[in-house]
């Protein structure tokens, strides 16, 4: 498994309550670009509409060495799901409120998959107490180091 990108921030903004791999409907010219490490996952989030999962903003960088058939960057790309965990996902966002985020892009066996997280935003105090016990953590092991 060779992991391409990974939403970083996500972490940051939001508490992971449950991951779900997810396969991409891909063009061509996207999969060499996925290849060549050009994907972005910020700002990008997943939607559902007539049964089916979509990722809206994941941005593809276009393929260098392509023709006039390159693909639109930021254009929706459909998810591939079972259908249990659609529905799974769906009944969550709209019964909880939760959101789901792409994590991660990795190449798995050659085939592009995305890892899916199913996420409550966090408020500014609870970044806060999460730095804070990062920063203590930090501190007990560097004691515990230098002894």
């Amino acid at each position: 498994m060779k992991i391409i990108t990974q939403n970083k921030k996500a972490y940051h903004d939001y508490f992971i309550e449950e991951t779900f791999e997810a396969g991409i409907k891909l063009k061509g010219s996207e999969i060499k670009s996925i290849r060549l490490g050009k994907v972005n996952l910020n700002d990008s989030h997943v939607t559902f509409n007539n049964g089916e999962a979509y990722v809206l903003n994941m941005h593809i960088s276009k393929y260098d060495f392509s023709n006039i058939f390159n693909h639109e960057e930021t254009r929706t790309r459909k998810l591939l799901l079972h259908k249990s965990e659609i529905i799974k996902l769906f009944n969550k966002t709209k019964l909880q409120g939760l959101t789901v985020i792409p994590l991660k892009v990795y190449l798995k066996d050659g085939l592009c998959k995305l890892q899916i997280g199913l996420a409550k935003g966090k408020k500014d105090y609870d970044k806060r107490h999460v730095l804070k016990e990062k920063d203590m953590k930090k501190r007990i092991e560097k004691q515990m180091k230098d002894r």
